[in-house]
């Protein structure tokens, strides 16, 4: 079964860091881009970042540029995203999904087949 999950969500203050973690399993991870979604309360889900594990491509939402960082481990099928320099606006469930080979509309929801079932994330301000 391919599976994906996150893990490292937290209450942290503004200006703070977190990493989470996006563990796979059931499937061949290099195969494979993984993205990272998130969403407020009454509001829509937005994509934040990904990486296509078969060629390295990276894109970042504009709103988090300079401050998350996605990074992939293939050894351990995981991949991360390391965030700095949190606001309060960051608030929000993130959800890690896998979609299976190479595509350019890394923001689209409908390209991922596998997905997470959140992690919290708050920042107080």
């Amino acid at each position: 079964e391919k599976q994906v999950a996150e893990l490292g969500g937290d209450l942290v203050q503004a200006g703070g860091s977190l990493r989470l973690s996006c563990s796979t399993s059931g499937f061949t991870f290099d195969d494979y881009t993984i993205g990272w979604f998130r969403q407020a309360p009454g509001k829509e889900r937005e994509a934040v970042s990904s990486i296509c594990n078969r060629d390295g491509r990276r894109w970042s939402a504009d709103s988090v540029k300079g401050r998350f960082t996605i990074s992939s481990n293939s050894a351990a099928k995981t991949v991360y995203l390391q965030m700095n320099n949190l606001k309060p606006e960051d608030t929000a469930v993130y959800y890690c999904a896998a979609g299976w080979g190479v595509f350019y509309e890394f923001a689209s929801p409908d390209n991922y087949d596998h997905w997470g079932r959140g992690t919290q994330v708050t920042v107080s301000s």
